[in-house]
């Protein structure tokens, strides 16, 4: 079973460095197994989605999944793959962050249960806050050598100047110790014998192998661990990123159908390489989907059934079915009708980066034609004349409802008592915002 889980994590791409003995040990019996996460924001994006798979994926093998909130971490930084230095958090920030990452990581994990490997929830800080300096500096700086420490890829790239580099502090220097120590505890207060994490925590993460070995002897010293790649696009660009920032996981910074519509827009290459990733989907279900996608790629089977599972998994199934119904609207034979019920966030959503104009209760209170609501009220079109040229070609729509010069605008085309749709051909959307 649980050289299946390595197996497993193999060919869905999310093997990137795994320590001899590692395979073996997970093989033996149910080990337990932490990832940390920093709080440097009080949600996560889909970054962090792939730490949170892996700790599902390890949980559904029958090992025992932890999660670790660096509450102390966070108060310094850490340097891996950053070329200055982080600033500070204050503890109010902190302390905000951190418990907006519980929150989150209990959706995906069920920290109550009763299950002989249930997750496990930490926070680092509740180890970390009593140890005063010279303890730890006897204790545990004693135990690795600063040859050793800067022979990591992390404090090296700092050292020697790459990327824009302005060297690094003693704080950040001390993160993999404390890093290190964070597994040292784990392993001695609850038998944690491997640490996962992303690919750029290699050099973290065996630091915390190292201290465990060296402050340990025997079978006490045995620890193990497994990184995950980072994740990229096929065209090089940043994953997790759209032209509006990060794509969280909680709908107050990320709504559900920008996140769907997140998957939905991935291109093919990536498609396939995602579904493997980020879904729990088995081997045999996705061979058929990249299959059936390669001989009918304008349907786009793959991202479609990406969107579903990922949506899904981080929110619900009724927050997938609307985000898909909200994306099928503007190609809907009943337009005017389905349109109306969304509800007004949602719909605002799919009109983003619409060009908008308001008018009053008033100017709709007789009627108001369309002439006026395409120049003179709104400015969507240069001129009365080319409003009703436009007209007369018949390419102005009201809700999608192809409308004449004589059409007037009132309450009854109003779509959640306020927004009126027009188009101008097919390329050209207006919102009319009626206050």
């Amino acid at each position: 079973m649980a050289n299946k889980f390595v197996d497993d994590l193999r060919w869905r791409g999310m093997v990137h460095d795994i320590m001899p003995g590692t395979e073996d040990q997970l093989s033996k019996e149910s080990t337990t197994a932490y990832i940390g996460f920093d709080p440097t924001s009080d949600s996560l994006h889909i970054g962090s989605l792939v730490p949170i798979i892996l700790l599902v994926h390890l949980e559904k093998a029958g090992h025992k999944p932890m999660a670790l909130v660096g509450g102390a971490t966070g108060m310094i930084g850490d340097p891996s793959g950053k070329s200055d230095e982080r600033n500070l958090l204050n503890e109010e920030t902190l302390n905000k962050n951190v418990a907006g990452i519980k929150r989150v990581l209990s959706r995906f994990l069920d920290f109550n249960s009763n299950a002989a490997n249930a997750p496990v929830l930490v926070n680092n800080y509740d180890w970390m806050k009593n140890f005063s300096f010279i303890d730890f500096a006897r204790d545990v700086g004693k135990r690795i050598t600063v040859n050793y420490m800067m022979s990591k890829d992390s404090v090296k790239k700092r050292f020697s100047g790459d990327e824009g580099s302005v060297g690094m502090s003693f704080t950040e220097f001390t993160y993999q110790l404390i890093q290190g120590y964070d597994f040292y505890y784990l392993h001695k207060n609850y038998n944690c014998l491997l640490q996962m994490g992303g690919s750029d925590q290699w050099g973290n993460i065996t630091t915390g192998t190292e201290l465990v070995r060296r402050m340990n002897v025997g079978e006490e010293a045995k620890a193990f661990a497994m990184t995950c790649p980072l994740i990229t696009k096929a065209d090089g660009s940043k994953f997790g990123k759209s032209e509006g920032g990060n794509i969280w996981l909680d709908t107050d910074k990320t709504s559900v159908y920008k996140f769907y519509q997140f998957w939905l827009n991935t291109s093919d290459e990536d498609a396939e390489k995602y579904i493997k990733i980020f879904t729990f989907l088995d081997k045999k279900i996705i061979t058929a989907l990249i299959e059936e996608h390669k001989n009918m790629p304008h349907l786009r089977l793959l991202q479609k059934r990406l969107a579903e599972e990922v949506t899904t998994f981080v929110h619900s199934k009724e927050d997938f079915e609307n985000a898909e119904k909200a994306s099928n609207i503007l190609f809907s034979k009943s337009f005017k009708e389905d349109i109306k019920t969304l509800d007004e966030a949602t719909f605002l959503d799919v009109f983003e980066g619409v060009p908008q104009a308001e008018i009053s209760q008033e100017d709709i209170h007789e009627g108001l034609d369309m002439i006026a609501a395409l120049s003179a009220k709104t400015n969507f079109l240069a001129s009365n004349s080319e409003a009703r040229r436009a007209l007369k070609e018949n390419a102005v729509s009201v809700n999608k409802e192809k409308v004449t010069e004589d059409y007037k605008l009132t309450s009854e085309d109003l779509i959640n008592n306020k927004y009126i749709i027009l188009n101008k051909g097919k390329k050209n959307t207006y919102i009319v915002k009626v206050s």
